[in-house]
């Protein structure tokens, strides 16, 4: 009897690394299939301060602003990426969250949202 109690102890704890392994790889995949959604939003959000700005007809990008698009422009390897954050214009930092948006979008044509099924 003691020897059944130890060999399901140890599928059991088997059972659960298996689990737990599949969970893990699960997350990571999942994680991946929503970074490319949540880059897009996050692009929106700042393109969102960006209009906010045209609309208020300002003319100097905030240097915290800049330095966001600069960051995201470069991990994206965009050419704006490239350049001083306080080198970058309102306009040019649109262009280029427009471009980068774009690209992004197009890689989702045809593919099925999860969330919408």
């Amino acid at each position: 009897m003691a020897r059944t109690t130890l060999g399901s102890g140890r599928m059991i704890e088997q059972t659960s690394v298996q689990i737990t392994a599949q969970r893990e790889r699960w997350q990571a995949e999942r994680e991946l299939r929503y970074a490319r959604r949540n880059r897009i939003r996050h692009i929106d959000r700042l393109l969102d301060e960006l209009e906010m700005l045209n609309i208020a007809e300002e003319t100097q990008l905030p240097a915290d602003l800049a330095f966001r698009v600069q960051r995201l422009a470069a991990e994206m390897e965009h050419p704006l990426g490239n350049r001083a954050p306080e080198d970058i214009s309102i306009g040019e930092s649109m262009d280029a969250l427009y471009d980068l948006q774009d690209g992004l979008m197009l890689t989702l044509d045809g593919v099925q949202d999860d969330e919408e099924v």
